[in-house]
């Protein structure tokens, strides 16, 4: 089966006249997926079905990069949004939703005593980076994660990098997870000027040996800031995140994706005596306080109190996972599925053990045509999903790992793979 996605190839064109990247994020461009056999642009979408502008009809499992954790087109955030647009979008005076989706965060998320809003996640944790400079009067941010937060003072790291000074590099280390001592020796190394260590609670792997209160007790040994980025493990691993779900709280954490089910949002939150700092130093924007984007996150935060959201992600995922690799196991194929049940991550190895774009492009190739839509790094998962469609999900993840076991035996891989080879969206640098 092969797709017609002939609109869509046709607004490439025209978009490659006017859009760089042809996308608004990296990781939704043409380039991340197999170019040429993936769809290019979305029409519509509903629960956990994305329409494309040819009128085909996928299972999402990228779910917008995350923020759709109850499913597309979610009626009560929807009547939320529409309720508010009636009274208006943005004011000349704070909006009280304000209070009101504080007031939500605050009771689900455990460090969540004071709230600043965003726009976004990158805005949240360079403004949480902006704060522990304040606090602690010093400079420099050791940070251990996926790196999805892309604002200067972590992309200084990345290969794309351009237009940002060189001396950021000086200012942002990176560690490793689960690897205390990669942590003691960067403070070792910046003794006395390290402002916070900020980090994922974790991105794929379980914390080891106790791993996160150790980090947490050499931060504050070091008169630092503990901060949590919990732009992806927030309303995912739980509904107070990945603080919630390890039992260890930090000082401050930045939330954004599923803040809102898909409506613009981010936010920091914190306790009190540290929040307090939002006073006077400038994080401060226009469009933080608009309040459809407040109302959202309200009735999605009440969902998540009413249901066992996260639980209905870890039930799902689990099932991916477990039969993604009894499969790969049956077919003695050097491929796994790792991560959390709501944020799953799959690695195909070549020859050499290393993680392969080839491999993944000729899985994924499958999955599309037969209506499945999958990146070729992460699965994530939302409310939406139903267990029917996991069994047809995994009818067809089985039958693309035949095909791959199959192609890779005959060494016919890039003969049959129908476009091109998705492409990674950034790596980080070794300086």
């Amino acid at each position: 089966m092969v797709l017609d996605i002939s609109k869509s190839k046709k607004l490439k064109e025209k978009g490659i006249t006017l859009l760089p990247a042809l996308a608004q994020t990296f990781s939704k461009s043409p380039t991340s997926f197999v170019e040429g056999l993936y769809p290019v642009y979305a029409d519509s979408a509903n629960g956990s079905i994305i329409t494309d502008v040819d009128g085909n009809e996928y299972i999402d499992y990228l779910m917008a990069l995350g923020p759709i954790v109850l499913g597309y087109n979610n009626s009560e955030v929807n009547s939320a949004i529409s309720e508010q647009l009636q009274k208006g979008i943005i004011f000349s005076l704070p909006h009280y939703t304000e209070i009101n989706a504080a007031e939500s965060l605050k009771r689900i998320i455990p460090c969540a005593e004071m709230t600043r809003f965003t726009k976004t996640g990158s805005d949240a944790v360079t403004g949480v980076v902006r704060a522990c400079r304040a606090i602690t009067k010093k400079d420099v941010i050791l940070y251990c994660g996926s790196g999805g937060v892309w604002d200067d003072w972590y992309s200084i790291l990345t290969n794309r990098n351009q237009g940002i000074p060189k001396f950021n590099k000086n200012l942002v280390e990176h560690f490793d997870y689960n690897d205390i001592n990669s942590l003691e020796s960067l403070f070792e190394k910046h003794k006395n000027n390290v402002a916070a260590v900020i980090m994922e609670p974790s991105v794929y792997d379980n914390p080891q040996n106790d791993f996160l209160n150790k980090a947490k007790k050499i931060t504050h040994d070091n008169d630092a800031l503990f901060v949590f980025d919990e732009i992806l493990t927030g309303f995912r691993m739980s509904k107070g995140g990945g603080q919630e779900y390890f039992d260890v709280i930090p000082d401050i954490a930045t939330f954004a994706k599923g803040i809102a089910n898909g409506m613009p949002l981010g936010a920091i939150v914190g306790k009190s005596e540290y929040m307090k700092i939002f006073d006077d130093v400038f994080v401060s924007t226009t469009y933080a306080g608009e309040a459809l984007s407040l109302a959202a996150c309200v009735a999605t935060i009440n969902q998540f109190e009413q249901n066992d959201i996260c639980g209905h992600m870890w039930k799902l995922g689990s099932k991916i996972k477990d039969s993604f690799n009894l499969f790969s196991k049956e077919l003695e194929l050097d491929a796994k599925c790792i991560g959390f049940s709501p944020r799953l991550k799959l690695i195909f190895n070549d020859s050499q053990g290393n993680d392969s774009l080839l491999y993944k492009s000729f899985f994924l190739q499958d999955l599309i045509e037969n209506g499945i839509f999958m990146h070729p790094n992460t699965i994530l998962l939302s409310y939406s999903h139903t267990m029917k469609q996991i069994d047809y999900t995994l009818e067809f993840i089985h039958t693309s790992m035949k095909n791959l076991k199959f192609a890779i035996e005959t060494n016919d891989i890039k003969s049959k793979l129908k476009g091109n080879v998705a492409k990674s969206v950034i790596h980080r640098l070794n300086y």
